[in-house]
């Protein structure tokens, strides 16, 4: 399915409304706060988490996650570089796996084990853009297999829609919203990141796809690995 340069047709005014005043309730303030809280009540699903991502599908980090598993799902998609969200954003497109315990099409070999081990069975992304802006992906989980049901795409839909006018209207880098509780834009990543592109030549892409397969190759975080280029107890040359 494709994604919208403006409103989607299927978002009725009735409907946003509601959303909008949903996060009103949830967040009195304004701004990205509440919003994966509201999009698992809205979408009806178990959890639901925002990766804001930049170009050459480069992950920013998380914006918020409403549970520890959607927060796995998002710290996954980062330091493994693939899943729901960094697909959405990279084919414009809605991404849905109804059953990673048997996935019609396997993809995702190293982000689909440990989620499953976590209890979840299907995974959603729907692209957040606005306009010719794209922001990232909305990444929604569900504890049981099967697809959504046509009003919870639709839902889905409007929260991304959302989603993205509220976070490009807070700010759409990741500095202006490191504050936001429940945020984690891995600072210490990116700053790694940059080191290794100044050392190897390489795009900022490129540097955090080395990062993720010494992560890999060592059993560990991309975080702690981060941490010792930082540090410059690890370089890479």
């Amino acid at each position: 399915m494709a994604c919208w340069r403006r409103r989607p047709e299927t978002v009725s005014d009735e409907r946003l409304l509601h959303i909008l005043r949903r996060l009103v309730e949830v967040n009195p303030r304004g701004g990205p706060a509440g919003l994966c809280q509201v999009s698992a009540e809205v979408v009806e699903v178990s959890g639901a988490g925002i990766m804001l991502m930049s170009s050459d599908t480069y992950p920013r980090g998380s914006l918020c996650s409403t549970d520890t598993v959607s927060a796995l799902i998002e710290t996954l998609q980062f330091t493994l570089g693939e899943g729901p969200c960094i697909d959405a954003y990279r084919d414009d497109r809605v991404v849905a796996e109804v059953d990673l315990a048997a996935p019609s099409n396997p993809r995702w070999m190293a982000l689909g084990p440990p989620l499953v081990r976590a209890g979840v069975r299907g995974v959603f992304g729907f692209p957040m853009r606005v306009g010719a802006i794209r922001l990232g992906a909305l990444n929604l989980y569900m504890d049981r297999p099967g697809p959504l049901r046509d009003e919870q795409h639709f839902d889905a839909l409007a929260m991304a829609y959302v989603a993205a006018r509220v976070v490009l209207s807070s700010g759409p880098s990741a500095p202006d919203l490191t504050g936001l509780p429940g945020a984690d834009f891995h600072l210490v990543v990116h700053q790694a990141a940059g080191m290794i592109s100044v050392q190897l030549d390489v795009s900022l892409a490129e540097a955090l796809a080395r990062l993720r397969a010494r992560a890999f190759g060592a059993d560990t975080t991309v975080d702690a690995v981060a941490a010792d280029v930082v540090a410059r107890r690890i370089r890479f040359d």
